[in-house]
């Protein structure tokens, strides 16, 4: 009996999550989340980028473990550096750190730069682009201009403007970054909002007397979340490059706080006779951008109707 009940199960599992008519919200967003996951698994550079970004927010939480319990800030003057090896995998810096660890502990800045910049970017970009391309008029036009603003400057030299204007640190970093990357955002939702709002089924919900604050939360909103995620995917490796480079130029996480981009520049001045000190984790962010690429392009395809 056990034999022939477990495949029966399994079926009906099968059948269930395949169901083309769920009868209930929790099968539905199930049914979705498994067919957006076969569909990602399906892409190998997805994937590919997908296990590379997983890795990283491990070995961040995981750091004292990764890094073998291995200090980032600690100096030895007497083994500074020192080529790669099996006492320092990747090295020591110019004051004897062990440039591992501090690659390792380094993720933790650029997670906490851009968990904190998305976390910021997208409700703003969805509240002024939402709210402009459903009310219109006037609304959209002072919007629209007030983001036409913000995109007439390059991002990184508004970036640089800001951030020297509020001061070194992660937060100052954060506040900057999120100053000038929330209009594409904007942008974004706008077009799906004036898109949306002209549906037969906001029409039927305006008809049953719906507010446009209840309009714009429980059915606009939603309908623009999934573009504006693979945008924000999209953005992250431009988001990463400017978080190291404000740390090149000492306008991010201070000393002695690992970070990429100022390790980077810390190892300028000895990259022809001490090339590891700077490539290292010139190399990290290199991977971690090109892995969050990889990954909006697959989520992209996952949720582009057209690819179907």
């Amino acid at each position: 009996m056990t034999e022939i009940t477990a495949p029966q199960s399994t079926r009906g599992v099968r059948a269930w999550l395949t169901d083309p008519t769920p009868t209930s919200l929790a099968q539905a967003r199930l049914k979705r989340f498994v067919s957006v996951a076969a569909k990602l698994c399906s892409n190998p550079l997805a994937l590919f980028g997908l296990v590379i970004v997983a890795a990283l927010i491990l070995m961040a939480l995981l750091a004292p473990v990764v890094a073998g319990g291995v200090s980032p800030i600690d100096q030895n003057l007497a083994g500074r550096l020192q080529a790669p090896s099996a006492a320092h995998w990747f090295g020591t810096d110019e004051l004897g750190r062990d440039i591992f660890a501090r690659t390792v502990y380094g993720a933790r800045a650029t997670l906490a730069i851009v968990a904190l910049v998305g976390v910021i970017v997208v409700p703003v970009g969805l509240a002024i682009g939402t709210l402009s391309g459903y009310v219109g008029g006037a609304v959209d036009s002072v919007l629209m201009r007030i983001t036409d603003i913000f995109l007439a400057f390059p991002s990184l030299v508004l970036a640089l403007a800001f951030a020297a204007a509020l001061g070194p640190g992660i937060v100052n970093a954060v506040i900057a970054i999120s100053l000038t990357a929330w209009p594409p955002y904007a942008r974004l939702a706008r077009a799906e909002t004036a898109a949306i709002a002209r549906t037969d089924f906001i029409a039927a919900v305006v008809l049953q007397g719906a507010s446009t604050s209840r309009i714009l939360f429980r059915h606009v909103v939603p309908l623009c979340l999934s573009s504006v995620i693979i945008r924000l995917t999209l953005d992250m490796a431009g988001i990463i490059l400017t978080a190291a480079g404000l740390g090149f130029l000492g306008l991010g996480a201070q000393p002695p706080t690992p970070e990429w981009g100022a390790m980077v520049a810390a190892g300028r001045s000895v990259v022809l006779d001490q090339w590891w000190v700077a490539t290292i984790p010139g190399f990290a962010i290199f991977v971690v951008s090109l892995a969050f690429n990889i990954l909006g392009d697959g989520l992209r395809d996952v949720f582009d109707p057209r690819s179907a």
